[in-house]
C-alpha cells in the first residue's frame, strides 16, 4: 500500500527520503506556481474592490446622512439611508484590507516556497538564466556539467 503513492504525479516524497521523478518535480512545481497565481489574482481582485469601497465612502461622506441610498445585499437591492450604509461600508473596507494583508503574506510565503523548491531541484525556466548558466559552467570547469542534473520547465 505504501508503494501506491510513488506512481502518482504530484505526490509528496516518501518519508524515506527517496527522490521525486522528473515528472513529479515538474507537476509539483507547476502546482506551486498555479497556487501562487491564484493568490495574486485574488489579491488583485480584492484591491479593486477596496478601491471601489473607498470611492463610494468618499462620495457618501459628502451627502446628507438622511438621504436615501441603495445597497446590494446578497443579490438584492435594499433601500437604506446614508447614515446606515456608511458604517457598514467602512467596516467592509477594513475587513477587505485585512484579507489583502493576509493574502500578501501568503503570497510571499508561497514565493519563498517556490524558490526553495526551484533551488532544491535545480529547476530552470525556458528563456531564464540562459545567459548566466554558460559563463557559470565555464568558470567551474567541465566537472560541474556532469554533476548538475536539473529540470527544464517551459
Amino acid at each position: 500500500m505504501a508503494d501506491s503513492a510513488k506512481g502518482r504525479p504530484g505526490a509528496a516524497a516518501p518519508p524515506g527520503g527517496k527522490a521525486l521523478t522528473a515528472e513529479q518535480v515538474v507537476a509539483r512545481f507547476n502546482r506551486l506556481r498555479q497556487e501562487q497565481r491564484g493568490l495574486a489574482s485574488k489579491a488583485a481582485e480584492l484591491e479593486l474592490e477596496l478601491n471601489e469601497h473607498s470611492l463610494v465612502i468618499e462620495t457618501l461622506r459628502e451627502v446628507d446622512p438622511t438621504r436615501k441610498c441603495y445597497r446590494m445585499v446578497g443579490g438584492i437591492l435594499v433601500e437604506r439611508t446614508v447614515k446606515e450604509v456608511l458604517p457598514a461600508l467602512e467596516n467592509n473596507k477594513e475587513q477587505i484590507s485585512k484579507i489583502i494583508e493576509t493574502l500578501n503574506q501568503q503570497l510571499q510565503t508561497k514565493g519563498r516556497e517556490l524558490n526553495d523548491f526551484r533551488e532544491k531541484h535545480n529547476i530552470r525556466l525556458m528563456g531564464e538564466d540562459d545567459q548566466k548558466q554558460p559563463s557559470k559552467e565555464n568558470a567551474e570547469g567541465a566537472g560541474a556539467k556532469t554533476s548538475s542534473a536539473g529540470v527544464l520547465v517551459s
